[in-house]
Order: structure tokens, then C-alpha cells, then sequence
């Protein structure tokens, strides 16, 4: 298992954040329990994390955002949704691929039972 401790923190804080507020609000109020949660555990983070996109050689305007870069190598992404989506998970496997991390966590937020994050892995990887 690939950062088995790092991402064990991550689903504690995943899992206090939806045991408090329960599921049904904005993807952002999460994204602001989840920064405090974050915080409170101590677990390192970058919030809203820009990466460049490069097509040809050149840099595109447009960057990928995403929610949270934790201990500097595994991307958090939140969702508030119906189900999570091979669109959903496609996202966070091109931030990987983009970035060159190697693993992704994708959780959604709008579930009565919380299951651990989904883990998705860089290239080279099936994730499907």
C-alpha cells in the first residue's frame, strides 16, 4: 500500500469532518471543515493547489486546481454529490499525470455511510 500512515491521517480527518457535519451541504463547506481538521491533526497541506498545464511545449493559461495537496504528494479531492463518476475519478488521475504524484484521494462528502476515500494511482496504474 502506497503512504499507508499518511493516508490513514487523511481518511481520520475525511471521516470527523462527515461525522460532524453529516452529509448534504456545499462541496466548499467541507473543503473549510476539512482545512480546520487538517490543521487540528497537524497534517501538512496546500489548499487550492494550482498546477500548470503544458500542451506542445507551451503553457496553457487554464490550470487545474485541486482541493488539497497533503504531506507535499497525495492529492484530496472533496465532492457533494449524487455518486462519484468515472468523470470524477478521471479528474483526479489527471492531476496525477500532470504532476507526476502518485496517488489521489477522492471522496464524496454527500453519503449517509462514509466509506474510505477512493485511491487513485498515477500512470501506469489501473484505477478503473
Amino acid at each position: 500500500m502506497l503512504y499507508p500512515d499518511e493516508t490513514y491521517n487523511i481518511n481520520g480527518a475525511l471521516f470527523t469532518v462527515h461525522k460532524t457535519l453529516g452529509p448534504g451541504l456545499l462541496e466548499k463547506v467541507y473543503q473549510e471543515a476539512l482545512e480546520i481538521e487538517f490543521q487540528r491533526r497537524l497534517i501538512p497541506y496546500e489548499r487550492e493547489k494550482a498546477f500548470e498545464i503544458k500542451y506542445m511545449g507551451k503553457t496553457l493559461s487554464q490550470k487545474y486546481v485541486a482541493d488539497f495537496v497533503c504531506y507535499g504528494k497525495i492529492i484530496v479531492e472533496l465532492k457533494a454529490t449524487d455518486a462519484i463518476t468515472d468523470l470524477h475519478k478521471a479528474q483526479v488521475i489527471n492531476y496525477l499525470n500532470i504532476t507526476g504524484y502518485k496517488l489521489g484521494l477522492l471522496q464524496n462528502m454527500n453519503v449517509n455511510d462514509m466509506k474510505p476515500a477512493i485511491r487513485l494511482f498515477g500512470k501506469n496504474a489501473t484505477n478503473f
